[in-house]
């Protein structure tokens, strides 16, 4: 787990998630954490544990996805020497090295079926038994799992036990996504930044251009805080001059007119669509009363973000655009553009 990372954020969404944390945290009982990738679900197993009575003993974390079928029980329950191949000597399972403490399990819904039956029986009988092994060995353990798959969804296909699925959920903390987060993409961003800048020794922070913080805001972020902080960190790590606002950011870091032919021609997911470098969006057709205004509006976004990639090289962001250099100092001139916009 990143411990440097912080709960940061002021939406009501997101700070109804940290209150039920907070108040889960004191009880035994088993918490269920749901959330896409990138939303925090490792921050909320820490604050469930370190909010305990437990938060002085192991807080012990496994990836069920990290690790093929045939090992995950072993992982689990731990072994006896000789009870597989490859089993040279005797070795405890995380339930085990968790005791009196609290059991992080990261990607539950990847769990064989197998494996499920044996997690439920140390939840209901706080029992574990070692591969190889008839003699069950006590362990008090709270487990905190967490998933991004709808779990009620695989029960009712037969995918998920749907009586671990009740042990499980005492109490379920489902995490919001980034984009409905009301103002934290703002917060994070600056956070980030901040960092970031502090580490690369920035005397002062400039902040974002407004062109770019727009971009921010209306990137749809499928990695979510995740995904934020490597676009913020990179904008920020490739600018090199702290005394002018950031005045360029890339979503895809991939995206390149160099990039493999393989790579170039290939139809693009929907998520890589969803992740590519954003250009200024188009103006809103249906609430348009003055159709001058909003072109010029359009044009000055353009030329917004194509001089911030092109960090205010005049001729480089000319040739991008199709223009004569007269043509955009032209454009540059009418807009009131400058560099420190």
């Amino acid at each position: 787990m990143e411990r440097e990372n912080q709960f940061i954020g002021q939406s009501g969404a997101f700070l109804d998630a940290v209150e039920r944390t907070s108040r889960a945290a004191p009880m035994r009982r088993p918490v269920l954490v749901i959330g896409e990738r990138g939303t925090g679900k490792e921050l909320i197993a820490e604050r469930l544990h370190r909010l305990s009575t437990r938060w002085d003993e192991p807080l012990v974390t496994m990836n069920c996805a990290a690790l093929p079928e045939t090992l995950i029980e072993a992982e689990l329950f731990g072994h006896e020497a000789g009870a597989f191949t490859g089993a040279t000597k005797q070795r405890a399972g995380r339930f085990e090295e968790a005791d009196k403490g609290t059991l992080f399990l990261d990607e539950l819904g990847t769990l064989s079926m197998g494996a499920q039956e044996r997690l439920l029986r140390a939840v209901e009988y706080g029992e574990v038994t070692r591969i190889g092994s008839s003699r069950p060995i006590r362990v008090d353990v709270r487990i905190v799992a967490a998933t991004n798959e709808d779990l009620p969804a695989k029960a009712e296909r037969g995918e998920f036990r749907a009586d671990l699925l009740d042990r499980l959920s005492f109490e379920v903390i489902t995490l919001p996504p980034l984009r409905v987060r009301e103002g934290d993409i703002e917060v994070l961003a600056d956070y980030f930044g901040r960092r970031m800048g502090a580490e690369l020794g920035w005397e002062a922070w400039p902040g974002f251009a407004e062109h770019v913080g727009a971009e921010l805001e209306n990137h749809p972020w499928p990695g979510n805080v995740r995904e934020l902080r490597n676009v913020v960190e990179r904008a920020v790590y490739r600018w090199d001059n702290w005394e002018v606002p950031i005045g360029h950011v890339q979503f895809d870091p991939f995206d390149s007119p160099w990039k493999p032919l393989s790579q170039a021609v290939a139809k693009p997911k929907p998520e890589q669509k969803a992740t590519a470098e954003a250009a200024p969006s188009g103006p809103d057709l249906e609430n348009i009363d003055d159709i001058r205004s909003a072109v010029d509006a359009h044009e000055r976004a353009i030329l917004e973000h194509a001089l911030g990639k092109h960090r205010w090289n005049q001729r480089q962001t000319a040739k991008a655009l199709g223009l004569s250099y007269d043509q955009l100092r032209h454009a540059i001139k009418k807009h009131g553009l400058t560099d420190d916009d």
